[in-house]
């Protein structure tokens, strides 16, 4: 099937995100790199771009590359902020993976001269 604007924007991570049954004994690590990452400022309405990384130990299973890059680029669409958009794909791939450790970072490119950078990862525990 070919992905064109319209299956993206309809993208479900429900059906749409394509696992595989990880055979590995031995557990390691997948790093993935998507370097065309896009979605919209609901602010101003202009496009943000960053490169998402993807690191992740795989319990059960793992994630379907081209998957996961359809889900990506569904953020085109969205008017969602860098931290928000950084924390769903955390989210989404934490809870449909549950893979024994998962990193997302968003490297956010310059405006204004702001660069952002947002990190979350399942290894992180801060006191209440």
């Amino acid at each position: 099937m070919r992905y064109g604007e319209k299956e993206i924007k309809k993208f479900d991570t429900n059906k749409d995100l394509e696992l595989w049954k990880n055979e590995a004994e031995n557990d390691y690590i997948i790093k993935i790199t998507l370097p065309e990452f896009c979605c919209l400022c609901p602010r101003s309405g202009y496009p943000d771009f960053a490169t998402i990384y993807l690191e992740y130990i795989p319990d059960e299973f793992v994630v379907e590359l081209k998957a996961v890059k359809l889900y990506i680029n569904s953020f085109m669409h969205k008017y969602i902020s860098h931290e928000a958009s950084v924390n769903e794909i955390y989210q989404t791939l934490k809870n449909k993976l549950k893979p024994k450790w998962i990193k997302v970072v968003g490297d956010f490119n310059p405006r204004g001269n702001v660069h952002t950078l947002i990190e979350c990862r399942s290894d992180m525990v801060i006191p209440h």
